[in-house]
């Protein structure tokens, strides 16, 4: 089940969020319908799968890999997140890293700087998964100030 993934989060019907799924969990993914997949982890991190562009690949997914180093977030990285996600609007997607730390960091800021949700509204989710410190603290609050 979707829901066994580690810290996976439904935020809508048409976007999931989870930490890094297993190959037999990318299975599922699919058969619920997701047409696309985002990874914000490294291919070095935990857990992550040998391949897992031809996994998601071989169960007729799109893949976009946008490796976001944990100690060092950046507007780049935060930047082709926001065009993957606006490229892929209207469709199934689900996005995933290590834990759901980097991708609940993501969305909420999307909501906020791309979608216009108050910032009270847009970090609900993100709660629910941690509480940002240290590095993670600073980029959200720099991309906050920032102007569009």
């Amino acid at each position: 089940m979707l829901t066994d993934i580690y810290n996976y989060l439904e935020l809508d019907d048409w976007i999931a969020t989870s930490g890094q799924p297993s190959e037999a969990q990318m299975a599922e993914i699919a058969v619920a319908g997701y047409q696309v997949m985002i990874n914000l982890a490294l291919a070095s991190s935990d857990n992550s799968l040998p391949d897992e562009a031809a996994t998601v690949r071989a169960h007729g997914m799109q893949y976009i890999h946008i490796p976001v180093i944990w100690t060092q977030p950046t507007v780049n990285d935060l930047h082709a997140f926001f065009v993957a996600m606006q490229q892929h609007q209207g469709q199934k997607l689900f996005v995933h890293c290590a834990a759901n730390m980097r991708v609940s960091a993501f969305m909420a800021l999307y909501r906020v700087k791309r979608l216009g949700w108050s910032r009270q509204e847009a970090f609900k989710d993100m709660h629910r998964i941690w509480e940002p410190q240290g590095v993670w603290w600073e980029f959200i609050e720099q991309v906050l100030q920032m102007k569009d």
